[in-house]
C-alpha cells in the first residue's frame, strides 16, 4: 500500500528533479534513493528473487558473455 507524502524542499532542488528525473518519475526517484536508508535488505532474498528472474538471467548470462568475446578479441 502507498502513502501520500508532502515534503518541502528546495525551489532549485525541485527545478533540478523536473529537469533530470522528469515529470511523474520523481516519487519513484525519492523512494528509491531513501528505501535503502529505512528499510533493512535481506540479500539473500534479493539475491534468489533475482536468480528466479529467467529472462534477466538470460539476458545477464548473454551479457557476461559479449563481454567475454570482447575482451578475447581485443588487441593486446
Amino acid at each position: 500500500m502507498q502513502k501520500k507524502l508532502t515534503i518541502t524542499i528546495d525551489e532549485q532542488v525541485y527545478a533540478g528533479l523536473h529537469k533530470i528525473i522528469g515529470r511523474g518519475r520523481i516519487s519513484q526517484f525519492i523512494e528509491a534513493s531513501v528505501r535503502p536508508h529505512v528499510i533493512p535488505s535481506d540479500l539473500s532474498a534479493s539475491y534468489r528473487e533475482m536468480a528466479e528472474d529467467e529472462i534477466r538471467e538470460a539476458e545477464a548470462l548473454e551479457w557476461s558473455e559479449l563481454t567475454l568475446e570482447d575482451v578475447t578479441d581485443a588487441a593486446r
